[in-house]
């Protein structure tokens, strides 16, 4: 596509409004994770690591040192470096898998995650406030919607 984009319809315009809203959502977070990075001292690796171990931590899952290294796509010596500096820091630790002991799983520190959550909890309980002026039916679509966007970007 040589040209951008431009709107015709009323339903373009809308479709316009909504794309514009994610970029200004994207710029924001990436805002708050600047000042989250230089407040904890850690590069932008590292707390892209430590983000990618809450979300999959709240969903329950065990998170791989191949998979931090996926996720990031860095190689598995600079994953091996990173996972490292985490730990010696006190953000991470290292422990055998729940269910296959020969293999490690990565696990955020209790004091790694209550800085998290002190940088972040406020905002998290005012974007539940926004969220809770919807019904379900709207969370479902936002849900949806933000979903099927973020898979854009990070494919299955």
């Amino acid at each position: 596509m040589s040209q951008p984009w431009q709107p015709q319809t009323p339903h373009d315009h809308a479709v316009m409004d909504v794309l514009l809203a994610v970029r200004a959502f994207s710029d924001a977070m990436d805002r708050m994770y600047g000042g989250m990075k230089d407040d904890m001292e850690m590069n932008s690796t590292d707390l892209a690591a430590l983000r990618m171990l809450i979300t999959r931590e709240q969903r329950g899952d065990t998170v791989s040192p191949h998979q931090v290294a996926k996720h990031l796509r860095i190689s598995t010596a600079s994953t091996t470096k990173l996972i490292d500096r985490l730990a010696v820091a006190g953000h991470v630790e290292r422990r055998p898998h729940p269910r296959d002991g020969r293999a490690r799983i990565v696990v955020l520190t209790q004091a790694s995650r209550r800085e998290f959550f002190r940088h972040f909890g406020e905002r998290l309980q005012t974007m539940r406030g926004v969220a809770e002026r919807y019904d379900e039916e709207q969370l479902r679509v936002i849900s949806r919607f933000l979903t099927e966007v973020g898979d854009v970007f990070d494919p299955k």
